[in-house]
This record gives C-alpha cells, structure tokens and sequence, in this order.
C-alpha cells in the first residue's frame, strides 16, 4: 500500500467539467461532502453557460469549498484547453493529491493529462456519459475514441454509472479493459422527492391543474441531444386526437429555447404546452406530475427519470444509453422501441387512460429508486473502489 501516515487523510482532488446543474454535480458533491475524514478533497471545476442552471448554490448550501478554473468549458478551445491545463498542474503541485478523479469528457481529458505529466498515483475517471455518438460527425468521433483510449491506459480505474455504459465502453466503443472498469451507479439525497397527498394537492393547485387533468412533463437542456421535438409532435398528436385533457410542461432551458418556442406557437399549443425555464426546487414540481418524458438521443444516466421515480411518477424514455438500467421496463415505466412520435404518444395515453396501472407504476418507481439510487450507496461504493486501488498503489 501506499506510504501514508495514519493521522494524516488521503488526499483527493475531484476534478468536474463545469459547475452546472445535473448528475454530475450531484456525483462530485455528495462525494466530497460524505467520503468518511480519512480523505479530504479539493472540487474543482468550470462554470456553467449562460444557457444553464448554475450549481453553485448547491455546493454552498452542503457548505463545500470548491475553486473555480474561468477557463474550463465544455468547448474544445486550444487557448483556454491550455489554460486550464497549466492551472490543473499548478493545483496539484500546491495540493499534491493522492488520488486524482475526474467527472465527464473535459475534465477527463485535461486531469487526467495533468494527472499523468505530474505523476499522481491513483487516477480515476467516471463516465456520466459520453460523445462518442450523436454529437460530432463521424470522423470527430473517431478521433475522440482514439484519444479517450489513449487516456485510458494512463488511468488506474474508469467508472461507468450503468451496465450498459460499461458494455458500450468495453465492448461496442473499446475505450478501455473490462477488468480496469467499474460500476457505480449515481446517487443522490431522494428524500425531499417522497410524494405524499398533501404535496400533490398544493403543488397542482399552484400549477393550476384540476383533477382530470393528465400532467405530462419533459426535463432536461434544451439542446439537440435531448430530442424535443419528439416530444412536441407526441403532444400535438395527443391534443389532437385524444378525450385526454393533458397538460404538458417543458423544464430546463438551452440554445434551442426560441427554437422550440417558435415550434409550439406554429403548431397552435401555447395553452398546452408551457415552457417553465430551470426550476431550482424540483420537490415542488413533480408532485404535479402524472407522467415524465425523456427523448433523448443519448444519455448516461438521465438524472430527471430517477428523480421522477423516486417522486412515485411513472418514466417513458426511448432506450439510449444507461435508461434501460435507470428503470424497469413495464415495472416503473416504459420504453421505446424507436424514435417516432405515434409510439410515444400511444404509450403516453395508455398510462393515461389506465389509472390502475399507472399507480401500480408509481409504487414501484418508488420503491425501485429509493433502493438503487441513494447517495449512501455511491460512497460506500466509492471508498470501497479507492480502498482497493490504495492497496495496491
């Protein structure tokens, strides 16, 4: 094992690509504020866009200091790529950690970088998803493989957040061994989510929802990658052809906003579509729910299904990425078998019109998140990961 004096923690330095809100930031923040004292760590990371929700309030709120690289974004920038870089290696000779980890594509590839220039001895890296599909052309892509398994070899364990992830890092992509990689599903605090009558009563009554209404809701950026469209012409279909007085909600915010916005207004929905940008306090939001959406074209582990579960709502998604491991088909939700928006809506109205099976759904999402996806289990699974590679170090 390494040589470390008793008194004296391990050393961390927690790498993020920026401080935005989603999985990610939930990851490295309950990781630095819960590993047990025998570590202490440094979180550090970029800034969010002007597109997206800041997460600094969440990392102020568990009282958890971080620094902020100006530089780092998620955009390849030679100038300021170099930049970050050479503030990364000014950190870790100040902090002279023990384990460097890194979350998402580039904090990936420069910590790791730095981590391998500066000689750190442990370096770990999670996958909250990747870009190695659907969002360069096919000869970026390749060259993004190339240079991740390149990476690969100089990092002493990769974690994967879902089975599938790892099969598509192992197998389908082969970016790096199957023994070097990890799964560790994220985690999160799903408490203040706990849906009960009251919530439910106050929350559709401020959303303006009677009783029969169905309330549909999509969470996520507005960007290409979540695929909104299907969304928007599943809801089309719906109001069109349904005795279904659905209501249905848009929650995040991105470049596509106006886009989108344009889209609705040309399809005559405004009354039933509503855009609510970012919302801070999503324990308010979900118990309006019926049912939660998700129609991306790729995703690691898609945050807004695990909390629409753990808030007892049912989750339809297409099956991309790590979903198939996020929830259980026919159990707590249901997948898609394509991108089409006649499938997505006869999906959404079957779980309409049949109540029955929609609140059996609701308990079991439930129960299934609450056991899967809390972030107790993500330290244990975390300390036990580095006690191992410490060991061995």
């Amino acid at each position: 094992m390494m040589n470390q004096e008793p008194s004296k923690p391990i050393r961390v330095l927690r790498i993020l690509n920026r401080f935005n809100v989603g999985g990610p930031i939930w990851n490295v923040a309950f990781l630095t504020k819960y590993l047990p004292e025998s570590y202490e760590t440094l979180l550090i990371g970029g800034k969010a866009t002007e597109s997206e929700a800041d997460a600094q309030e969440i990392l102020n709120k568990l009282a958890i200091n971080f620094r902020i690289i100006p530089s780092l974004s998620r955009e390849i920038n030679l100038y300021n790529d170099c930049k970050s870089l050479i503030a990364i290696l000014r950190i870790i000779r100040e902090y002279k950690p023990h384990i460097i980890h890194t979350h998402a594509s580039k904090a990936g590839f420069l910590g790791r970088l730095a981590a391998s220039i500066a000689g750190v001895p442990i370096l770990v890296h999670t996958y909250h998803g990747h870009v190695f599909e659907g969002y360069f052309s096919l000869r970026k892509s390749s060259f993004i493989q190339r240079v991740e398994r390149f990476l690969a070899r100089k990092t002493t364990a990769i974690v994967a957040i879902s089975v599938t992830q790892k099969t598509e890092l192992t197998e389908k992509y082969r970016i790096c061994s199957t023994e070097k990689t990890h799964i560790i599903p994220l985690g999160f605090d799903l408490r203040p989510f706990n849906p009960s009558a009251e919530k439910r009563r106050v929350a559709r009554e401020n959303y303006g929802l009677n009783s029969n209404t169905v309330a549909v809701g999509i969470v996520g950026r507005l960007t290409a990658i979540k695929n909104h469209d299907l969304f928007l012409e599943a809801a089309a279909t719906l109001v069109k052809n349904s005795s279904v007085d659905y209501q249905f909600y848009i929650v995040g915010d991105g470049e596509r906003r106006e886009e989108l916005q344009a889209k609705v207004e040309e399809m005559g929905l405004l009354s039933r579509i509503k855009f609510t940008s970012w919302i801070y306090e999503m324990d308010t939001f979900y118990p309006a729910i019926d049912l939660i959406c998700l129609t991306s074209l790729n995703e690691g582990t898609p945050v807004s299904l695990i909390e629409a579960q753990s808030a007892g709502i049912p989750v339809i998604s297409t099956k991309v990425g790590g979903v198939e491991n996020t929830m259980k088909e026919g159990v707590t939700g249901l997948l898609l078998e394509s991108f089409n928006a006649k499938e997505l809506a006869n999906k959404i109205e079957g779980l309409a019109i049949d109540v029955g099976l929609r609140n059996q759904m609701s308990k079991n999402a439930l129960t299934f998140a609450t056991e899967h996806f809390s972030y107790q289990r993500l330290v244990a699974d975390v300390e036990q990961l580095y006690e191992k590679l410490l060991k061995n170090a």
